[in-house]
């Protein structure tokens, strides 16, 4: 060992082990454990609607104060509670404090090695802390090691009328091929040649028409590198390569893009970002047994799904949290991709994407984009102790064609369900059949 990183060593054991690092990692992962946020006049039970809405705008996003106000929708306020992640991807974040560190280039990060990469609050200083941001969203928590979507309904409705227009059944699946903390094998599989990051697979279940189309997607440790995404079509019996720019398509006829997906689905390079800011904000965070759930769809062990109410019955009948969030800008660096700017609300504990707004190439406001979080411990037994904030319900509304489609999950981090095998082209071709 050299000199250098004899003494790198050192400063990074002293650092560890000062009482500034142990604070440093407490607060970004229990935020609640001194004290909850508060705001005048806001009290656990009540109803933000039209009649009380401008009270309680500071702590509301733009779009969804303004649908309140509209009589769209009304906001039931629940308890803020701590969404604590897998103990493991904390100790992860602890042992690497210090080490990670952006390249010169965006998507470039040195040190990396699992756990949450920038730990730190972000500062209006750093005109990269925007793009720290994004990279604890890329290598957070979400859904964990692997978990599946088992199964996951989309509806497509008519604002206006409520018109319900098509229901997709799908099963979604999720699987981290490194980085990983806390289901074997640990930390990554051998057998990766690739270097890949992450795999999503879909599969339609229903209707006829659409049974069997399939999306998969592979997401590279290397961000510079592009994603490799494949298409099944069911009635043309056949696999083909998606384009870079079809990602940003209407996925089946949706209001989403496969970009879209758990708030944003692309690589930390194709976009710009910017810090704009922490706020307490109303945020979709509930515990799904607690609700007033649907019969519809009802599962045979007997899991039911989030209902939904509201203007055209777009919206999750679910209660909402005040969180410390914080506000991330993202602008794509490709100037002919069909939007100027994403707004999300990056809740600070978990680094979901809870609440994303999503703006036209003038600049309007064209979707309003809601995941609801379920606590693990208080949704289906599978997901008990398991650290994971669950997708649990969601709405994307295009408020300038009056439209949206929506989505009841049915979330499992089950490795039983996530198999290498089901990764792969092959795989495509073979469940197609």
């Amino acid at each position: 060992m050299t000199f250098a990183n004899f003494l790198k060593t050192i400063l990074i054991g002293l650092l560890v082990a000062s009482p500034a690092f142990a604070d440093a990692i407490d607060d970004a992962f229990y935020p609640y454990t001194k004290s909850v946020p508060t705001a005048p006049g806001l009290r656990v039970g009540m109803v933000i609607d039209s009649s009380n809405v401008d009270q309680f705008r500071n702590i509301l996003d733009p779009a969804i104060a303004q649908h309140i106000a509209d009589g769209w929708t009304s906001m039931r306020v629940g308890k803020t509670t701590s969404f604590d992640l897998h103990p493991n991807y904390v100790a992860e974040t602890r042992k690497s404090y210090g080490q990670v560190s952006l390249g010169e280039t965006v998507g470039e990060i040195n040190g990396f090695v699992a756990g949450r990469p920038f730990p730190d609050e972000p500062s209006a200083s750093d005109p990269r802390a925007g793009e720290k941001l994004a990279w604890n969203y890329k290598y957070g928590y979400n859904w964990g090691d692997n978990a599946a979507i088992y199964p996951f309904y989309w509806k497509f409705r008519d604002m206006k009328s409520g018109k319900l227009e098509r229901t997709i059944k799908f099963n979604f699946h999720f699987l981290n091929f490194k980085h990983r903390v806390n289901q074997d094998p640990k930390p990554e599989f051998a057998n990766n040649p690739d270097d890949k990051f992450r795999g999503i697979y879909v599969q339609v279940l229903e209707p006829f028409d659409l049974k069997n189309t399939q999306l998969l997607i592979f997401r590279y440790d290397n961000d510079l590198e592009r994603d490799n995404a494949w298409l099944y079509l069911g009635f043309q019996r056949r696999v083909r390569r998606l384009a870079t720019g079809q990602v940003t398509d209407s996925f089946l006829g949706t209001d989403l893009m496969i970009e879209d997906f758990e708030g944003y689905n692309g690589r930390i390079s194709d976009m710009n970002w910017e810090y704009k800011g922490t706020q307490n904000v109303m945020l979709p965070f509930y515990d799904h047994n607690a609700l007033a759930l649907t019969e519809e769809h009802k599962e045979r062990d007997g899991y039911q799904f989030v209902d939904f109410g509201g203007r055209g019955n777009c919206y999750p009948e679910i209660t909402w949290q005040l969180r410390k969030a914080y506000i991330l800008e993202a602008r794509p660096v490709n100037p002919n991709h069909p939007i100027s700017k994403r707004i999300h609300y990056v809740d600070a504990q978990t680094f979901t994407l809870p609440r994303t707004l999503i703006y036209d190439r003038k600049g309007d406001l064209w979707k309003s984009f809601q995941i609801g979080q379920a606590h693990p411990d208080k949704h289906h037994a599978v997901n008990k102790g398991t650290g994971v904030s669950i997708d649990d319900s969601f709405t994307m509304i295009d408020v300038q064609a009056d439209h949206c489609t929506t989505g009841q999950f049915k979330g499992q981090v089950d490795p039983k369900l996530n198999p290498q095998s089901k990764f792969t082209v092959q795989n495509l071709r073979a469940t197609g059949r």
